[in-house]
């Protein structure tokens, strides 16, 4: 039987727990330049006497000092159920690092996700936080446009994932523009043009896409099952 305890060290990775690991991020955006970090991200799947004992098992492991995340399956799968971009985009990256064949089992499933519940997280997200940025800048005259350029990400992702049923992480033909945005070389004005043009897109693309109302929970829980038995 496996050891029992989950690494608490702080490189996480490798541990025979881990079953899924990619990178995400700017190196995933195709956004990166020479002072990025690499951000690694994954799933773990605890030993069933763990699961089955007293004890609580943690819904992530983290490593600042590596940059690790690695959500418990369960958890991943909740997230990914909930259309959470994050969590779409480790199922659709296309750095992965490693992989066990249950997890290559995940990735083949993958579009069981995919449902119009994104138009709701996805445009929800970016229109809040716009709002709120836009207040910081008449507060302020500031604007964190790190966070401006991944939200316009954001938005050109949902736009695909709603169209073609595909969640690009690569930002393409949109990289050069998106980083003189995250350099402070656009005027708001052009960001916000930008935005709003995206944004009737991303509207436009939800009322004649083919995704279901909601994702596939019951192919998803099958998995989790099956995952759960194999950790015995």
């Amino acid at each position: 039987m496996p050891d029992s305890t989950i690494p608490a060290s702080p490189l996480i990775f490798p541990s025979p727990y881990v079953i899924y690991r990619c990178v995400i991020g700017s190196r995933a955006y195709g956004l990166d330049e020479p002072d990025s970090d690499t951000d690694y991200r994954g799933i773990y799947l605890p030993p069933a006497d763990l699961l089955w004992s007293l004890e609580s098992v943690p819904e992530q492991l983290e490593s600042d000092a590596t940059q690790e995340v690695y959500f418990e399956l369960r958890k991943f799968l909740t997230l990914a159920l909930k259309a959470n971009p994050n969590v779409l985009e480790c199922l659709y990256t296309p750095l992965v690092e490693h992989a066990t064949p249950l997890a290559r089992e995940l990735l083949d499933m993958r579009s069981i996700f995919l449902s119009r519940l994104a138009y709701q997280t996805y445009g929800a997200y970016v229109t809040s936080q716009f709002r709120k940025l836009g207040a910081e800048l008449r507060t302020t005259g500031q604007v964190k446009w790190k966070h401006v350029m991944h939200l316009l990400r954001l938005l050109l992702s949902g736009i695909t994932l709603l169209k073609e049923a595909d969640v690009p992480v690569h930002v393409g033909e949109h990289r050069e523009r998106l980083l003189a945005i995250r350099r402070g070389q656009v005027p708001w004005s052009e960001v916000e043009s930008w935005r709003l043009a995206l944004q009737s897109q991303f509207d436009a693309a939800f009322t004649t896409t083919t995704l279901p109302e909601q994702p596939d929970r019951a192919r998803a829980n099958a998995f989790l099952i099956r995952a759960r038995r194999s950790s015995l």
